[in-house]
């Protein structure tokens, strides 16, 4: 099934991401490439799972018709098969090989053919590593936003921050993507009534990691939730996110503030951490 296109305007070019899986490979490598344009509009749409050189044919013909004289469509791949790229080659669109040259390269470094098997990225090859990830997605959903504090001692890491600092999506983005077991634990004003960190997370310390925030994106997202309530007043944000920041600084949690930040730039920094503690080298 392909992704719904997004309405175009006059001027938009078109984009398309085509895979032999799921495409997220292709989007996602596409996207960053698209995002060094920041002007340009682009009307983008997905094509996945492209199994036959029949499929590839209609996936030509499909992209080719929205080439103009005025715009040529840009076609990212990361098709792995052989037959099907050379049928995808033949678009008159402009074809970016996000798989292909760079495989043939790789080949000739490790003087060994590729198996050429579409998915091998976001598929199931890996048995126990797929089950290793189930099994963190199950953990951090249970231990979502302090619903359970079982088995804390099983956590990979541990977020703490104020409500909507964005917990649960970094919580979830770690473990989908990178089999992390992630337990997020929100701060309210009881935690800070004293100077310690909250007594259930305080035995592991060494997996903590804090969120922040500004007071005006906080008090932004929390409106949406409960607008005009005192939780999304700016006083009652500033203050929370004042008291978190004390409390990361008094215990040397490492922190990042998600204010401006996307949910991999986040990510990133904390893995970055994660691999710089001190015996703390968490398998991914």
């Amino acid at each position: 099934m392909t992704s719904p296109p997004t309405e175009p305007t006059p001027e938009s070019t078109p984009v398309f991401f085509l895979a032999g899986g799921t495409g997220i490979s292709a989007e996602t490598l596409g996207n960053l490439i698209l995002g060094q344009f920041p002007r340009v509009p682009f009307t983008k749409r997905k094509i996945p799972f492209i199994k036959t050189v029949i499929e590839a044919q209609r996936v030509v013909a499909h992209v080719d018709s929205a080439k103009t004289e005025a715009v040529t469509p840009l076609v990212f791949s990361t098709v792995a098969d052989e037959a099907i790229r050379e049928e995808l080659v033949k678009t008159e669109c402009a074809f970016i090989d996000l798989f292909g040259a760079h495989l043939d390269m790789v080949e000739r470094v490790l003087h060994v053919n590729a198996a050429h098997h579409a998915g091998t990225v976001h598929g199931i090859d890996d048995q126990l590593a797929y089950e290793a990830r189930m099994k963190a997605i199950d953990y951090s959903m249970e231990h979502d936003d302090g619903q359970s504090l079982r088995a804390l001692d099983q956590a990979d890491l541990i977020l703490i921050a104020p409500s909507r600092c964005g917990k649960t999506p970094t919580s979830m983005y770690l473990a989908i993507q990178h089999g992390l077991k992630v337990a997020n634990y929100p701060l309210v004003e009881e935690d800070f009534d004293h100077q310690g960190l909250p007594r259930p997370i305080r035995p592991y310390a060494d997996r903590i990691f804090g969120l922040s925030s500004t007071a005006a994106r906080l008090s932004q997202v929390r409106g949406e939730r409960r607008p005009g309530s005192r939780y999304a007043s700016m006083a009652q944000c500033s203050y929370e996110l004042r008291r978190a920041e004390a409390l990361y600084s008094a215990h040397n949690v490492p922190s990042i503030s998600s204010a401006n930040k996307s949910v991999e730039e986040i990510t990133a920094v904390i893995l970055q951490n994660l691999d710089e503690r001190p015996q703390r080298h968490v398998r991914r």
